[in-house]
């Protein structure tokens, strides 16, 4: 399998930091820097993204000689690269960020003229098993030999507003909602890829919606497709996410619909889980005043003891994170048997109740490790304990959280279920 990224590659750099003042000489905010981030955007982003998948992934694209392009290449270390020329300073887009917020974005660098299509890339593109061109609107995409090639092939096409349309005949093409009223001229998802489908010719118009998920028009009656509820700050990617996901799921010979509904969950999953994030959103809710409640467990098969825990956990504050076993910890604490429900869509059951905020995977036999990168203020757990002989009541003293238990409701389990189940 050979996944190939055709698009524009951009260098995103995140200055991150904590406000606490203003200037003094006018009403804008003081940014005190902890630290700076360099990472992939653009196609660089989506082809990390990819290969991130399990993928072996090759970008196509093109790069400037300078310093920023090399911490561009630096950002792409499991990506195989191949690069024309691209006139003019890497494109840096810099963005000041508190409290999981972007205060202000910088771009920098760029160029009118059309960046260079060499023979290499050429050659990278026809060897491909499956194709995603991310667009970013800076003419990589309108080159007429590189169109000429891509015609034919098996194509996810992620559009820019000031990109050229897809070459005929891609799988799936994939605008947000903005993008397809405008190329569309018409108001509302399925109007417009009902009008993009039939002007465009692609076998599926997929239209992203942010936390209202996707539209798929494949011909007849579109498909709704939701998203999981999930505390997002920073959209930011998600997009890239979304066709990153597309494209791997049909190279692995998913069927298109099975891919988008897959894509809509990764993005989610993108703009919100993950330790990293999460801490984000916690600094948001601390920035607050608000307080911060974790619990855990495997959750198998959700029940009406799971929600009630539940329930009461996020009642004691004012976000509750749920610390999830992955599924090879689930196998080491219940066996080889266990878990029925793979750990992406146990955290999606439990992303789509309203008492639950995040939810955060952790590998280890306790989720020791993962409480000291949140810090909550409250641990609960469910169960015959007390506060006192709780694991984690030790962990939780380290920063002046309390450990706290909330009624057990018998027989009400898992095992009591996958018992009855097997009978």
């Amino acid at each position: 399998m050979n996944l190939v990224v055709v698009g524009d590659a951009l260098l995103d750099v995140d200055v991150v930091g904590s406000v606490s003042r203003v200037c003094p000489d006018g009403p804008a905010p003081v940014l005190d820097m902890a630290t700076e981030r360099p990472r992939a955007g653009g196609a660089g982003l989506a082809a990390v993204l990819a290969a991130s998948d399990g993928v072996p992934t090759t970008l196509v694209t093109a790069l400037s000689d300078d310093a920023d392009a090399g911490v561009l290449r630096s950002c792409l270390p499991d990506v195989r690269v191949v690069a024309g020329r691209s006139f003019g300073e890497t494109v840096v887009k810099t963005r000041l960020r508190a409290d999981g917020h972007s205060l202000a974005r910088i771009d920098r660098g760029g160029s009118e003229r059309p960046p260079e299509v060499t023979d290499e890339m050429l050659e990278a593109v026809r060897a491909a098993d499956m194709v995603l061109v991310s667009d970013y609107g800076r003419g990589l995409a309108a080159d007429p030999r590189l169109r000429e090639v891509l015609t034919g092939l098996p194509v996810v096409w992620d559009p820019h507003p000031r990109g050229p349309e897809p070459v005929p005949g891609v799988l799936v093409y994939t605008p947000n909602l903005a993008e397809a009223e405008a190329s569309a001229r018409v108001a509302g998802a399925r109007q417009a890829a009902a009008v993009l489908r039939e002007r465009l010719r692609p076998r599926a118009v997929a239209v992203t919606l942010g936390g209202g998920g996707a539209l798929l028009d494949l011909g007849g009656t579109p498909i709704a497709v939701p998203a999981p509820r999930v505390p997002v700050l920073d959209p930011c990617g998600g997009g890239d996410r979304f066709a990153a996901a597309v494209a791997t799921n049909l190279l692995r010979a998913k069927p298109v619909g099975v891919a988008v509904a897959a894509a809509v969950v990764a993005a989610s999953d993108f703009v919100s889980a993950g330790t990293p994030s999460e801490s984000l959103s916690l600094e948001a809710v601390r920035a607050r005043g608000g307080r911060v409640v974790a619990t855990g467990g495997c959750f198998d098969i959700l029940h009406t003891g799971h929600t009630r825990t539940l329930r009461a956990a996020r009642q004691l504050g004012d976000f509750l994170v749920v610390c999830l076993n992955s599924d090879e910890s689930v196998r080491r604490l219940k066996g080889s048997a266990r878990p029925v429900n793979n750990e992406r869509d146990r955290a999606e059951m439990l992303r789509c109740l309203d008492c639950v905020d995040a939810v955060v995977l952790f590998d280890g036999d306790t989720p020791c490790d993962v409480l000291r990168e949140l810090r909550p203020d409250v641990w609960v757990k469910g169960g015959d304990y007390s506060a006192e002989t709780l694991p984690e009541s030790e962990v939780l003293g380290e920063w002046g959280g309390e450990s706290v238990v909330v009624p057990y409701h018998a027989g009400r389990s898992t095992t009591r279920l996958v018992d009855l189940l097997s009978k």
